[in-house]
Formats: C-alpha cells, sequence, structure tokens
C-alpha cells in the first residue's frame, strides 16, 4: 500500500481528493502552499493528519471559492475557507489570515503523504505553529498537537529553537 492510498483509506476516501484539490490548483494556476501538520509532515517523520491547511494568494481566493463548488462543499469562516468532499472526511481549510500570504512567495515542492506539492519554508511552518498554538481561542486539543509539531521540528532541526518564543521553549523543557 503507497503512502497515497493508506491517507485515503484513513480518510474513508472513495476517491483522491487531494489529488483533486493539487490538480484544481494547478489547473487554475494558483499559487499555494501548504501549512500546518502536513506541512510538518514534508521535514520530518510524518504523523497521520486528516487536515489539509494551506493559505493561496489572496487575490485567487474568489476564484478556486467558484471552481471548487462543482467538486466541494464550500464554507466561510471568519479566518478561512474550509472545503469537504463527500468521498471523504478529508478535511481541506486554506488560511485567510493576512499573517500568512508572505508564505506563498517563498515555496519549496516538498513531498508529504506521498503527494507532491508546494510547501512554507521549515521556518515559515514553524512561525505558522508558533501562531496557532499561541492563540488562547483554539481548542486545547489543537494547541497540543500544535506544542507536538513544534517539538518534532526542533527535535529534527535544533537550530530551530532559537526561533521559539521563550513561553514554548519553557513549555518543551
Amino acid at each position: 500500500m503507497t503512502q497515497k492510498e493508506f491517507l485515503n483509506n484513513l480518510a474513508n476516501g472513495k476517491s483522491d481528493v487531494i489529488q483533486e484539490f493539487l490538480d484544481l490548483l494547478e489547473q487554475l494556476h494558483i499559487s499555494y502552499c501548504v501549512i500546518g501538520g502536513l506541512a510538518v509532515n514534508a521535514y520530518v517523520e510524518p504523523v497521520v493528519s486528516l487536515d489539509l491547511d494551506l493559505v493561496i494568494a489572496t487575490e485567487s481566493l474568489a476564484e478556486l471559492s467558484n471552481a471548487a463548488k462543482a467538486t466541494f462543499k464550500v464554507k466561510q469562516f471568519p479566518h478561512s475557507l474550509n472545503l469537504s468532499h463527500p468521498d471523504s472526511e478529508l478535511r481541506i481549510q486554506l488560511q485567510t489570515d493576512e499573517r500568512y500570504q508572505k508564505f506563498v512567495a517563498n515555496t519549496q515542492l516538498k513531498v508529504a503523504l506521498g503527494y507532491e506539492m508546494y510547501v512554507a519554508t521549515l521556518e515559515d511552518v514553524l512561525q505558522g505553529k508558533i501562531w496557532v498554538y499561541s492563540d488562547p481561542e483554539r481548542r486545547a486539543s489543537k494547541r497540543q498537537k500544535d506544542l507536538a509539531d513544534i517539538l518534532r521540528i526542533v527535535e529534527s532541526y535544533p537550530g530551530m529553537q532559537k526561533q521559539l518564543p521563550k513561553t514554548i521553549i519553557n513549555k518543551l523543557n
């Protein structure tokens, strides 16, 4: 079983929703970068997640939303656009927080769980994880996963610890 097949089976996927979505981005010529747990997986030992978190250029959001409605259920939230597909339990979240926009210009083509995709740089992935971990409005269980992702990064790349605020360093020690 390939990594793609494993992830799709885990998501009870009747189709390869991640590849469909990546193909849609390519077809529309939309610049993007993967952030979040799947991006962490592109740099360190993978951990399975049913979330695909990404950022696209703000000016492409309406075009993608309209095109995605043909295949995906699209739901708008204050800081994200969420897509779901009837053939899978995978959750696609497009981050609309302006802080992430600079990540799109500085991506790397990487492979994560069998998918070739543009991923934010390691520094940007870590910065995004710091932001979401530091958000007191975020559910405690999500924040713990974010902290674990931060730890996974700094264990694999010890030099990255210098990017962490003291409050997070204290949690890790």
